[in-house]
């Protein structure tokens, strides 16, 4: 950064003594700063990266039992088992029942191998699929927290139909006839976090990211070098601001300078608002409304004029 500050106070001056000079050396001046202010958005991209990813940031259960009152979290797919990386259960909403599905990271080392460090196998969407549908039965809204690098690509998940599993739920959560609000904490990576990011409104919080692939995968498999992850970043277009540019998501929530694990209890009651407000809209909608519109929203996905 000082660097950087250096280099303009420079340009700069270089362009005052260009002026006076009568040189002709301002086009190669403005490129160059140009390649600076570049520089300096990838840094910043890769920032809000880095905050998703930290490890003192909140994760799902961290919101959960701030947001929530009498959360009792429920268990296995009814096929397989169960599985850690994804929470799911139920809970009121200042008085409102509603279902919680959740990716969950763990703190420790232990627990991260006992969640998976958040990625699922096919059970955890199978688990959430089987709460999404009972919420439904039961006319109560659904509102997840998607934090998850992606799913879990082992030898296990594929021989039990990870592919199948989130292919499900991204085709019955659109069908769904109640109310669904996701909010993007942290990571938002592929498939992983698409198996729980179908809804009728989606959230991000400020430094979430969300994506098709990691950056470190893009600039490996695209760029041909895996140390670009930064400008992998910067190209994929994956924050929040990016995002509700492109109409994906239908807000941003804020957080502290710092980053959210500067002031937890925050962003939750900012998180807290949007469920209230956005709950209050949806729950007023029938059924057909509600599912007409998810579909046209997801649709709408991806589109653009030249």
């Amino acid at each position: 950064m000082e660097q950087r500050q250096e280099l303009r106070k420079k340009i700069e001056e270089l362009k005052k003594l260009v002026r006076e000079s009568g040189l002709d050396a301002g086009k190669e001046l403005d490129e160059l700063e140009a390649k600076i202010q570049a520089g300096s958005r990838t840094e910043s991209i890769w920032r809000r990266v880095e905050l998703a990813r930290h490890p003192d940031r909140p994760y799902s259960m961290d919101y959960i039992t701030r947001i929530f009152d009498g959360f009792i979290e429920l268990h296995g797919d009814r096929s397989f088992g169960d599985d850690p990386a994804i929470i799911a259960g139920l809970g009121f909403l200042d008085g409102r029942p509603v279902t919680i599905l959740a990716n969950q990271k763990g703190r420790s080392l232990k627990e991260n191998v006992r969640r998976n460090h958040g990625m699922a196998n096919p059970e955890g969407y199978r688990k959430a699929l089987r709460l999404a549908r009972q919420a439904e039965k039961f006319h109560r809204p659904i509102v997840t927290f998607v934090d998850t690098a992606g799913a879990y690509p082992g030898l296990g998940a594929e021989e039990r139909g990870i592919g199948e599993a989130i292919a499900r739920n991204l085709m019955c959560f659109s069908q769904l006839k109640t109310p669904i609000v996701c909010v993007i904490i942290g990571e938002g990576g592929s498939g992983g976090a698409l198996g729980l990011c179908v809804g009728d409104k989606i959230y991000m919080l400020e430094n979430a990211i969300y994506s098709v692939i990691s950056p470190e995968g893009y600039a490996s498999l695209l760029l041909r070098d895996s140390g670009r992850a930064k400008d992998a970043a910067a190209m994929m277009r994956i924050t929040s601001a990016d995002l509700l540019e492109f109409k994906v998501i239908n807000g941003v929530i804020g957080e502290p300078p710092g980053g959210a694990q500067d002031d937890p209890d925050a962003v939750a009651r900012g998180i807290k608002a949007v469920l209230l407000k956005e709950l209050e809209d949806l729950s007023g909608r029938g059924p057909p409304v509600l599912v007409r519109y998810r579909n046209q929203k997801i649709r709408k996905v991806g589109h653009w004029k030249e």
